[in-house]
């Protein structure tokens, strides 16, 4: 039996959520094997989910208290638009981005990223 297909604003909280708790599995689990991950409107900085484990790996072993908190979230279709504020360390740096997020066939297929 497979798993549900979670709606587009369930997925994006999904991989928001696994995020914050920094479980690796659960967060690459929601990105399709072909992910791409780009500047909006610009280069693409990640192409497949090998090299997108391996960004987030670094990521998390970089940042261990890292949290993003979601400020708004827009659902269109299967696009979702999620304005996050990030805090790499309690006190420390924090920077807001905007996420675009592409749903298909039940998974996160392409992000793109303002910052």
């Amino acid at each position: 039996m497979s798993a549900p297909v979670l709606s587009p604003a369930d997925l994006a909280q999904a991989q928001l959520d696994a995020y914050n708790a920094q479980d690796l599995d659960a967060h690459c689990a929601c990105f399709a094997d072909d992910v791409v991950v780009a500047d909006l409107n610009g280069a693409v900085t990640i192409q497949g989910i090998d090299a997108y484990r391996a960004k987030y790996e670094q990521v998390f072993a970089d940042f261990p208290q890292n949290k993003a908190k979601l400020l708004n979230r827009i659902v269109v279709g299967n696009t979702v638009i999620d304005h996050e504020h990030v805090e790499r360390t309690p006190g420390g740096a924090t920077f807001q981005v905007a996420a675009i997020y592409t749903i298909a066939g039940g998974k996160i297929a392409r992000v793109d990223f303002v910052k």
